[in-house]
């Protein structure tokens, strides 16, 4: 960590705000060749600059490095990082990335377990993304068959057949209840 003036007490914890993807909604990644994921962000309160960062994707109980690096480290001012999922997922074939949500996890040098400190930059878990892998294309004459199709939804009635048939019973029966109370003053 490099400070250039004492930091005081009073000062808040350095935070990191996300600005890549959005944060409002969970992003969905497909992990193919060619699909690069880029997660960008923004330093706020950091008073001294970390010496590097450590990017992890969170997957359930399993967690994977972000980025081009191993251990998924960046120079400590960097603002972005682009993940080949791609090139990962063929390069660690005994540990394939989930079709899950992840979270995305950014820390300084002293680790996520870290004491939030004035000035210093505090983890940040916040970020929710999902991968997911395309399945291959079948045809429907190759023997395509619908997965999550229930064989009962061809039996099922339609809803304003069964508003039909209610409308004509009640037609019916205040048909029939004028009728006999007719037929009864008489």
């Amino acid at each position: 960590m490099t400070t250039r003036r004492p930091i005081p007490q009073s000062a808040p914890a350095g935070t990191l705000e996300f600005t890549q993807p959005p944060a409002t909604a969970t992003s969905y990644y497909k992990v193919a060749q060619g699909n690069l994921i880029t997660f960008g962000w923004n330093f706020t309160y950091v008073l001294a600059e970390p010496t590097s960062l450590t990017v992890s994707a969170a997957c359930g109980r399993v967690t994977f490095p972000v980025g081009p690096d191993p251990e998924g480290l960046l120079p400590g001012a960097a603002t972005q990082v682009v993940w080949d999922v791609h090139s990962y997922q063929m390069a660690h074939p005994e540990t394939p990335l989930p079709q899950a949500e992840c979270q995305l996890m950014i820390c300084d040098e002293r680790g996520f377990d870290s004491a939030r400190r004035p000035g210093f930059l505090a983890p940040n878990s916040n970020l929710k993304f999902a991968l997911y892998t395309p399945q291959p294309y079948v045809a429907l004459a190759d023997g395509w068959r619908c997965t999550v199709c229930s064989a009962a939804a061809g039996m099922s009635t339609h809803p304003a057949a069964i508003s039909l048939l209610v409308t004509l019973i009640i037609c019916f029966l205040s048909g029939f209840h004028l009728l006999r109370t007719n037929n009864h003053r008489n």
